[in-house]
């Protein structure tokens, strides 16, 4: 199987990747593992995690406390929507992208922004169109987007991102996990729900079986972006709720994620 290897480039620019997958694959822990390799590079440029997950793990993993989500912000609109006249709903449409940068979660090293989860009933396409639109703004002031998604690909759509540079699908070894990349692949691929420049599926928690795994890959036609061994640190730091972007520099997740953005043309600064 060709594999394009110049999906990312090895300077600063606007790459916008998300990982998705089914459920208990470790989404989260590859995004924040993905997140500290990105950062001990240094080429990332201004980097923003968006935790599109409504679980908001990410911001645990990443060792950051979330005061405002964008779902508490689309809470406000609606709520405004329904109770406000016309004056103070279009002054609380014009707050917008104020809003958001209060949901906007800044280190000295990377920013995190986290979708949350919505209450309201029935649909406000409408709003969800104007959140869209402002994220899509404030992402433009960024180099390196990591979306971490939920097992499907219609919140991404829908909140975050109509547009990705590279999707990474993540899963584990089993037949049920690769049947959900066949679903996914064909979602991008068919059905058109998301745009992506590049798809690739990356195996998690494997231990041995890679050219087993590789030819699954290959029957359903898509590439293998590499595979990240069992760690008993991802472990151990999951169990007593460590950061993961703590964890050791020789743990040997890490080190698979390393070689997986080599393999993407993301070389060190």
């Amino acid at each position: 199987m060709e594999n394009n290897k110049k999906v990312l480039p090895s300077h600063p620019g606007r790459n916008i990747f998300a990982i998705c997958g089914k459920g208990g694959v470790g989404k989260t822990a590859f995004s924040a593992m993905l997140t500290k390799v990105l950062l001990e590079r240094g080429n990332a440029g201004k980097l923003l995690v968006i935790d599109a997950d409504p679980a908001l793990g990410l911001s645990n993993t990443l060792d950051i406390h979330i005061e405002k989500t964008m779902g508490q912000v689309r809470e406000s609109i609606i709520s405004s929507a329904k109770s406000e006249g016309d004056t103070d709903l279009v002054e609380t449409v014009g707050k917008i992208d104020y809003m958001v940068m209060e949901a906007l979660v800044e280190t000295d090293n990377f920013a995190v922004l986290a979708m949350g989860r919505t209450d309201s009933r029935g649909c406000f396409c409408s709003v969800n169109s104007l959140l869209r639109d402002a994220v899509k703004i404030l992402s433009q002031k960024f180099d390196t987007i990591i979306i971490d998604g939920e097992a499907g690909l219609e919140q991404i759509n829908r909140q975050v991102m109509e547009n990705l540079d590279c999707l990474i699908v993540l899963t584990d070894a089993s037949a049920r996990g690769v049947q959900v990349v066949e679903m996914l692949k064909d979602m991008v691929e068919n059905k058109n729900v998301i745009q992506c420049k590049k798809i690739g599926v990356i195996f998690n928690g494997v231990q041995g079986k890679e050219d087993f795994l590789t030819q699954s890959a290959e029957k359903i036609g898509i590439d293998v972006f590499g595979f990240v061994p069992h760690d008993s640190n991802v472990r151990d730091y999951d169990m007593m709720g460590k950061p993961l972007i703590a964890l050791p520099e020789h743990s040997e997740a890490l080190t698979a994620v390393r070689g997986i953005l080599q393999n993407l043309g993301y070389s060190d600064a």
